[in-house]
């Protein structure tokens, strides 16, 4: 069946109540992006938690998308009375052809080369180095797809510098990728922690799909011993009030390594680490840093 794509640029103000009236009116689905994304006015939005948003987007580019036989007109002016925006407001209707979602998605998500030795490739992919050390991650509802620059820092870190034989706790697990990653890298053991229950069940099924036995629990499960290596991707913010946890979680001698940290909050999060560790090691990637120290 072809579709209907409805686009039109309204004030910020009015996004969430034309959105809930064309949901209302019969869009199958609603998707808003920055009215200048791909110019010079583009604002990139970071909500961590504990600190403030940006003030957002003053004109949002808003899409629905309709049935192929929908009467558009009709909805519109509906939608538009509904929500009370302008009943003259311009937009503009496209067809959209009717295609295998599922393979169009797939084809967005490609192996990805981390190393010479080290790639992470989605199931529905033959490995382009069947003798690497292949990650076999899909897509899915919890972060870690080696796609994302904080990711790759930490999986270039566990490439180069895991020792063998080393304990291994990922904290903010996510998909389990570095969990996965380490144990095929040769440490004896890896316990990833989430508060996500979905991003817990994903990590298993992935340890699964690799063939490796990693761990993976929830926050409130206690911790039994320290770890040699101690990994969190997460933000610049809970890392910072995460700083005394798992600075416990490190045994004395053991390396912690923190990513998902933008260049610009790289200090703030070092300090707040510089009680218990040597912070000896930044790297970067499109402006992203991985920080790395070790415990006295």
């Amino acid at each position: 069946m072809p579709w209907l794509a409805v686009t039109l640029t309204v004030d910020a103000s009015r996004v969430d109540v034309l959105s809930d009236a064309l949901l209302a009116d019969g869009a199958i689905s609603v998707d808003t992006t920055d009215a200048h994304a791909g110019t010079a006015l583009e604002l990139a939005l970071f909500a961590e938690p504990g600190e403030p948003c940006a003030a957002g987007w003053e004109r949002v580019k808003l899409t629905a998308l309709f049935n192929g036989d929908a009467d558009v007109a009709a909805r519109m002016a509906d939608a538009l009375e509904a929500s009370g925006c302008d009943p003259a407001q311009q937009y503009e209707v496209e067809p959209v052809a009717d295609q295998d979602w599922v393979q169009a998605t797939q084809s967005q998500f490609q192996p990805v080369r981390v190393s010479s030795r080290l790639w992470v490739v989605p199931t529905w992919h033959t490995p382009p180095d069947p003798a690497a050390i292949n990650l076999v991650i899909d897509p899915g509802l919890a972060f870690g797809t080696g796609t994302h620059p904080s990711t790759r820092l930490c999986l270039a870190w566990l490439d180069t510098q895991l020792s063998r034989g080393a304990s291994v706790l990922d904290y903010g697990c996510g998909s389990g990728i570095l969990a996965i990653a380490a144990m095929k890298l040769g440490a004896a053991c890896a316990l990833g922690v989430d508060i996500d229950a979905a991003a817990l069940l994903a990590a298993r099924n992935n340890a699964m799909q690799n063939k490796v036995t990693a761990r993976f629990v929830a926050p409130d499960h206690p911790l039994a011993e320290t770890a040699d290596v101690v990994l969190a991707n997460i933000l610049a913010h809970p890392l910072q009030v995460l700083a005394p946890l798992l600075s416990g979680a490190t045994r004395h001698g053991g390396r912690i390594v923190l990513s998902g940290i933008l260049e610009q909050q790289a200090d703030e999060v070092s300090s707040a680490y510089s009680a218990w560790f040597d912070m000896d090691t930044t790297w970067h990637d499109e402006g992203w840093v991985l920080l790395a120290g070790a415990r006295r």
